[in-house]
């Protein structure tokens, strides 16, 4: 653990737009210094990516970029940020990913002259590794094939290199499907924590040589995944509220290793980021039900510097393509709480943001910003990433059972037996990783999960 204290240490001080390290692109856009940006974030519609459907989706990317910032320029938006998020036949294929990148770089650059709006490009290639079974996370072919679209996509012109790593996530996921806290734990402090040590010290090295800015990582398939599970009801809500908290140890290190922000948009452990290491963050709410539905719709936006839609199709609907329909949405958000910072009413707006959502599910409960103070503290004053782990956990239970005890946050008897059960089996956790892991080895399945691949020796 290298936090040790709080970049923000009071609630008042977490809101949106300001961080206490901004970020400014290699294009001047400041991000944390005192405005908040949308992050439009797209993909294409369904069709297959091949030798012969390459020319059409050169089309599309060109497009989209070119469509959004017209409409950017006409709502009189002087600044943006685009993520591109590879799919995998971009990171298998990274010329492909890499020239996409440059065609969507090349349009930002002739809106920048043309307009003055500044387009920045968040580059985010998926996690290859993920599609190989089980995951060889640093034996794959397919490492080179990710730190190349990062190193050469970032020379043609992504100024933030952000992914969704995934390691850790064949041992929670499983943990998942059986409400296992235990399993999802050791996934996410171990297994998850090894994985992004092993994996930014490398992407930090490339933005360093690229000259460009390494954003951060995501637990998007950890406790987005538990926060989804919980909306269709597969798994109890607390249990999901606690998965989220954990996933902010596991999400850390890149921080650790040097990433300095803005962090990806579907990591809600976002707020927690900016609290323990002052990094400007990028959230999605309610804008984000194109991708998924979510309990957490406007508090996710109390903290933000970027406020992103998820991805979304390019696809015609009867206002225009959806990713310029979803810009003009952001837009507008945006306009709203940039308003609220010029005329003072700041923190009205963001107590509206936090009091519509935080005492209807307990994921919006451990997500508000008294919350996400009390609960970082637990995990900065922590020796080891497991500690943190468990101590977050913890705190969450503690907050939620408060919350429920005072009458504001209604959870249903079956809920609190859950989170009963949680309690007992996370605190009777270990808080050392050798012990822990010497605990759990027995019950990992070695053809799903190769301990090797984490630097365990079996």
């Amino acid at each position: 653990m290298k936090f040790n204290s709080l970049a923000i240490s009071n609630a008042c001080d977490l809101k949106f737009g300001f961080a206490p390290r901004p970020v400014t692109t290699s294009h001047g856009l400041v991000i944390g210094g005192g405005t908040v940006y949308p992050e439009l974030n797209f993909t294409l519609p369904p069709m297959t990516i091949s030798k012969s459907t390459i020319p059409e989706i050169r089309e599309h990317y060109r497009s989209i970029i070119d469509e959004a910032l017209t409409r950017a320029h006409e709502l009189g938006q002087k600044g943006v940020v685009f993520e591109f998020e590879t799919l995998l036949e971009m990171t298998m294929q990274p010329e492909i990913g890499i020239e996409l990148t440059k065609i969507m770089a090349d349009v930002c650059a002739e809106h920048r002259a043309k307009n003055g709006i500044n387009g920045e490009i968040r580059l985010t290639p998926n996690d290859a590794r993920d599609f190989e079974r089980p995951p060889l996370l640093r034996s794959s072919k397919l490492l080179d094939s990710m730190y190349k679209i990062f190193r050469e996509g970032a020379l043609a012109g992504g100024d933030m290199l952000s992914i969704e790593s995934t390691g850790g996530k064949e041992v929670h996921d499983e943990a998942l499907m059986y409400c296992d806290i235990k399993g999802a734990i050791f996934g996410l402090t171990v297994l998850g924590v090894r994985d992004m040590q092993y994996l930014w010290k490398n992407i930090v090295q490339i933005a360093k040589e690229t000259g460009r800015v390494a954003g951060g990582d995501t637990a998007c398939g950890f406790a987005n995944t538990a926060m989804v599970l919980a909306e269709k009801k597969y798994i109890p809500r607390v249990f999901a509220a606690i998965d989220r908290v954990v996933s902010v140890v596991r999400t850390l290190p890149a921080y650790e290793a040097g990433a300095v922000g803005p962090s990806k948009d579907c990591g809600y452990e976002g707020p927690f980021m900016k609290a323990i290491a002052g990094i400007p963050i990028s959230m999605e709410g309610k804008t984000a039900a194109c991708a998924h539905m979510s309990p957490v719709g406007n508090i996710a936006a109390a903290m933000a510097d970027l406020w992103s839609n998820e991805s979304v199709q390019n696809i015609k609907l009867l206002g225009g393509y959806a990713p310029t329909v979803y810009m003009e949405q952001l837009i507008y958000d945006t306009r709203l709480m940039n308003t609220s910072i010029k005329n003072g009413t700041a923190d009205v707006l963001q107590k509206l943001f936090v009091d519509s959502d935080v005492y209807t599910d307990p994921q919006a409960l451990v997500l508000s910003p008294d919350s996400v103070i009390a609960i970082s503290k637990e995990i900065v004053a922590s020796k080891s990433h497991v500690e943190a782990g468990k101590r977050a956990a913890l705190k969450a239970i503690e907050l939620i059972r408060a919350a429920k005890k005072s009458g504001q946050l209604a959870i249903n008897e079956r809920e609190t037996e859950y989170l009963d059960s949680i309690h007992e089996i996370v605190e009777a956790l270990p808080n050392t990783e050798s012990a822990f892991i010497e605990e759990m080895i027995p019950t990992i399945d070695t053809e799903k999960c190769i301990l090797k691949e984490y630097g365990i020796e079996a």
